[in-house]
C-alpha cells in the first residue's frame, strides 16, 4: 500500500533499547497515445504534457471487484498489527529467551528482509501473475508468525522474524499492484485509501494487542495472532482474487527470473542494513567495521544498477527505462526522503515525551494518536483531490511545504512547551504528511507503461522501505553526536559514563531520568532538550530539499482508462459475451 508501515517505539525502564529499532517497516498507466510511447517516455521532460481537470467518469464496480478490495484490506491489517504489536512485548520477549544484546536483531531483521526482497516480488509477480505470488507471500508471513510464536531460544525467534519480514514486505507491494491493476491511474488513489485506513487501524490498536496478550495470556500470542488472520488472508486470496494471468510454460517462467540481479541487490541491501542496524552501539561511528558494509554496499548497489543495463540482462529486475525521466527519477528521491522524514519524527517524538516531559511510555503512545487523526484524513482528503483534479505536483508542494513548518516548530519544544502548542505543531506537520503519503506512487507511475507496473511499484516500495530506515540512522548519528557534546554540562562524572556509546536513547524514559537528584535531572533534561532541537533543525534541512525537488516534477496526465494483462478474469468473459452478442445482433 501506498504507505509506510509505522512502528512506534515505546521504553520501558527495564528495555535494553540502546538504539532505536529500524522500521519498516504499505499507480501508473500510460498516457494517451500521442502522449507516450517507448522513446517519447524516455523524453518525456522536454514535452508539454497536458493535465485533464475534469472529473474521471463514474466507473460501477461489481461485486468480485470489492471482495478483492476487501481481500486486500485484510491483508494490509495482517502487515499492519504485526509492526506495531511487537513494541509493547519486546522487553519481556527479551528476558524469556536471553536475547541480551542480539534483542536488536527481533526487529531489524524483519525490515531487513522486508526491503531486500520487494523488487524479487515483483518480478515474479510478473512472471508467475498476481495470485499465487500473493497467496506465497501471505504463506511466507504465516509461516514466520508461526515459528516466531513457538520459539525457544533467541536464533528460532529471530529466524522466524525474518521469513515474517519476507512475507511483509511483499505485502506492502502487492496490495499496490494488485490495485494498479484493477483501477486506472487516475483513480488508484481513492481504493487505496480504504487500505490505508484498515492499515492504520491495525497499526493504532497493535500495541494495545501486543500489551493485552502480554498481560492476559503469553507473549506468544503477539504472534500467533497472525494465524487465523493468515489463514482467513489465504481463503479469501483463493477465492476473490481471480485475475488475468500469462499461460507460459513453467521452464519459461523460471528462466526469466534476474537471478544475477536479484543477489546483487540482496547482498547490497544487507550490507547497508546491517551498519545501519548496529551502528552507534554495536559498532561505533566510524570505526572501519562500521564504514565498511556500508560501502560495500552502496558499491554494490552501483553495480547492480550497471548490470541492469547490459543487454544480456533479457528482463532486468529493475529495468533502467525506470529511471529515463525526469518525474519518476524526481519521485524516487522524494519518496526516499518522505519515508526517512516520517520515521525521523516517529522515532524521536517519543523521546520528547518521554525524556523532556516525562510522559509514560503508554502516554508517550497517546500523544502520537494526533498525527495519526490528522495524517489519515489528510491522506484521504489527497487522493480525492488527486482523483477530482488529476493533479498531484500541487499537493506535493503545499505537502511538503506544511511539513517543513510543523517540523521547524518542534525546535520551539522544551520541558515547559504548552501541551496544547505540541499537539498543534504535532498535527501541522503531520497534516502536510499525509498529502504527500498517497500521492507519491501515482506520479512515480504516471510517465510510464502499463507493462512496467509491477516493475515501478516494487521499485518505490523498496525505495520507501529503503528510507524509512535511513530515516532512523541519520537522526539517531546527529542525536547520539549532539548528545556526547553536550556531555560536559552534567556536572556528576558517574551520570555522564551512563551515556557514553550511544546509550542516550536507551535511558529516554521518565522513570530512568526520576531516579536522579533534581539537579542532575534538569541537566539531563537540558541535554536532551538542546540535542533533540539538533535533530529537528536537520529534518528542516532534509524537507525544505524535499519541497525543492518537487519542482522538477513533470504534470502528467493520468489516464482513466485502464489497460492491462492483469485485469479480472470475468473481464474476458464479459468481452467474450459483447462480441457473440454483437454478432448474434448482426446475424
Amino acid at each position: 500500500m501506498a504507505t509506510s508501515s509505522i512502528n512506534t517505539p515505546t521504553h520501558s525502564a527495564g528495555e535494553a533499547n540502546n538504539s532505536p529499532v529500524i522500521p519498516q517497516d504499505s499507480l501508473s498507466s500510460a498516457i494517451d497515445s500521442n502522449e507516450v510511447g517507448t522513446d517519447k517516455v524516455n523524453n518525456e521532460q522536454d514535452k508539454k504534457v497536458e493535465v485533464d481537470s475534469s472529473p474521471p467518469p463514474t466507473t460501477e464496480r461489481g461485486a468480485q471487484f470489492w471482495a478483492i478490495i476487501a481481500t486486500l484490506c485484510v491483508i494490509g491489517l495482517l502487515s499492519a498489527l504485526e509492526n506495531t504489536v511487537v513494541t509493547t512485548s519486546l522487553s519481556y520477549i527479551v528476558t524469556e529467551l536471553s536475547l541480551g544484546e542480539n534483542y536488536v536483531w527481533v526487529t531489524n531483521v524483519f525490515f531487513l528482509t522486508s526491503a531486500a526482497v520487494q523488487p524479487l516480488f515483483g518480478q515474479l509477480a510478473n512472471i508467475f501473475g498476481r495470485r499465487w505470488v500473493t497467496m506465497a507471500i501471505v504463506a511466507f508471513f504465516t509461516l514466520g508468525s508461526g515459528i516466531a510464536g513457538g520459539a525457544s531460544n533467541g536464533a528460532m525467534l529471530i529466524a522466524g522474524r525474518a521469513i515474517q519480514g519476507v512475507g511483509s514486505g511483499g505485502i506492502n507491494m502487492i496490495v499496490d499492484v494488485i490495485v494498479s491493476d484493477l483501477v486506472p491511474l487516475r483513480e488508484r488513489g481513492n481504493y487505496m485509501a480504504f487500505v490505508l485506513i484498515v492499515y492504520f487501524v491495525g497499526m493504532a490498536v497493535g500495541p494495545y494487542v501486543g500489551g493485552a496478550f502480554v498481560d492476559h495470556t503469553t507473549w506468544r500470542w503477539v504472534f500467533w495472532i497472525n494465524l487465523p488472520v493468515g489463514g482467513i488472508s489465504m481463503v479469501m486470496i483463493l477465492l476473490f482474487l481471480r485475475v488475468k494471468s500469462k499461460k507460459t510454460p513453467l521452464s519459461e517462467k523460471i528462466s526469466r527470473i534476474d537471478y544475477i540481479g536479484n543477489f546483487l541487490l540482496i547482498a547490497s541491501t544487507v550490507s547497508i542494513l546491517y551498519p545501519l542496524t548496529y551502528g552507534g552501539t554495536v559498532l561505533q561511528w566510524p570505526s572501519w567495521r562500521a564504514i565498511f558494509p556500508l560501502v560495500i554496499g552502496l558499491l554494490g548497489l552501483g553495480v547492480f544498477m550497471f548490470y541492469e543495463t547490459l543487454k544480456m540482462v533479457k528482463e532486468p529486475l529493475v529495468p533502467p527505462n525506470l529511471f529515463s525521466n525526469r518525474t519518476s527519477s524526481t519521485v524516487f528521491a522524494v519518496t526516499f526522503m518522505n519515508a526517512a522524514l516520517l520515521y525521523w519524527i516517529l522515532f524521536f517524538l517519543p523521546v520528547y515525551f518521554q525524556a523532556v516531559r516525562g510522559s509514560s511510555p503508554a502516554r508517550s503512545g497517546v500523544l502520537l494518536l494526533p498525527a495519526i487523526v490528522v495524517g489519515v484524513p489528510g491522506a484521504a482528503v489527497a487522493v480525492r483531490l488527486l482523483t477530482k483534479f488529476g493533479r498531484y505536483k500541487p499537493l506535493h508542494l503545499l505537502g511538503f511545504g506544511i511539513f517543513t513548518l510543523g517540523v521547524g516548530l518542534f525546535v520551539l519544544f522544551d520541558r515547559k512547551t504548552p501541551l496544547a502548542q505540541v499537539v498543534v505543531f504535532e498535527m501541522i506537520a503531520a497534516g502536510g504528511s499525509g498529502l504527500v503519503l498517497n500521492t507519491l506512487l501515482p506520479a512515480c507511475q504516471a510517465p510510464l507503461e502499463e507493462k512496467d507496473q509491477a516493475a515501478i511499484t516494487a521499485a518505490w516500495s523498496f525505495m520507501r522501505s529503503f528510507g524509512s530506515i535511513w530515516g532512523v540512522a541519520i537522526p539517531s548519528a546527529i542525536f547520539n553526536n549532539r548528545f556526547s557534546q553536550l556531555l560536559g554540562r552534567i556536572q556528576d562524572t558517574q551520570v555522564t559514563a551512563m551515556f557514553i556509546n550511544g546509550a542516550a536513547y536507551q535511558h529516554a524514559t521518565a522513570a530512568f531520568l526520576n531516579s536522579f537528584s533534581e539537579p542532575t535531572k534538569d541537566q539531563l533534561i537540558g541535554v536532551y532538550t538542546e540535542s533533540l532541537k539538533r535533530v529537528w533543525e536537520i529534518a528542516i534541512v532534509f524537507s525544505g530539499v524535499a519541497f525543492l525537488l518537487v519542482f522538477i516534477e513533470k504534470e502528467i496526465k493520468l489516464r482513466t482508462e485502464l489497460d492491462t494483462d492483469f485485469g479480472l478474469e470475468t473481464e474476458n468473459t464479459a468481452d467474450v459475451e459483447t462480441v457473440e452478442k454483437k454478432t448474434s445482433e448482426v446475424d
